[in-house]
């Protein structure tokens, strides 16, 4: 299954490749998909890579290969004048190289063609400094099974940092949160902190205040009165890539 984006990517590559013969640059596909940054472009290459349609070239630096088109797509995505199709290939679609740099929210979730998956909302990076709210980019989401939600509201994070290592998460790491506020005490959370900087942490009370507790040596915990500290949801899933 691709997603919408996934689906106008492929078919803008592909039409750009036969059109112009050359691939069309991360800006061009940021335009072409009315992206806010580059980063969304990377996400949708790396799950076009995951699911078979693009291939990175070993020993090639940003290069991949277009391997397929989707059966939806094929027959009106072939430009005029494209190469006869070759076995295993979608009809009139050849693989081509691309160069391009491939190094490297959303309110509702709406429901994936599985009905094992939900398509989360993907924020952006969180760290230090950046609300929540201000990481929301309209276009992104990940597909997250449903064995790993309960009931309420959910949305996905990508990790910025390493202060949370020994509890098992890293940096580029997709975390699945519950929107909540009512947390039980050592619950890992995202903690906006007078209302202005998001970080994800283990939450604890002690007395009259509450302590953000890293799971790194290298940081220390910050202890907050309750007013300066909101509890905007609490970490239930992660996701990583490798």
């Amino acid at each position: 299954m691709l997603t919408r984006k996934q689906h106008e990517l492929l078919l803008f590559i592909h039409r750009h490749l036969g059109e112009q013969g050359v691939s069309p640059s991360f800006d061009e596909m940021k335009d072409a998909l009315g992206l806010k940054s580059k980063s969304g472009i990377h996400r949708l290459i790396t799950a076009l890579v995951e699911r078979g349609f693009i291939h990175r070239l070993p020993h090639r630096a940003r290069a991949v290969e277009v391997l397929r088109l989707p059966e939806d797509l094929a027959p009106a995505a072939a430009p005029a004048g494209a190469p006869r199709s070759t076995p295993g290939s979608a009809p009139g679609f050849a693989p081509r190289v691309i160069e391009g740099d491939f190094s490297g929210a959303l309110p509702g979730a709406r429901a994936a063609a599985e009905s094992d998956a939900l398509q989360l909302p993907l924020y952006g990076r969180i760290a230090a400094g950046t609300p929540i709210e201000a990481l929301r980019d309209y276009d992104n989401f990940v597909d997250v099974p449903v064995s790993m939600l309960g009931s309420g509201e959910h949305y996905a994070l990508e990790v910025d940092g390493d202060s949370m290592i020994d509890a098992g998460i890293y940096e580029g790491d997709t975390i699945i949160i519950e929107r909540t506020d009512t947390v039980e005490n050592g619950a890992i959370v995202v903690a906006l902190i007078d209302n202005e900087e998001a970080t994800l942490k283990r939450v604890r009370r002690k007395g009259g205040a509450i302590a953000l507790e890293p799971a790194n040596s290298s940081y220390e915990t910050r202890i907050f009165p309750p007013e300066r500290v909101k509890i905007q949801g609490r970490l239930v899933g992660l996701l990583r890539s490798y």
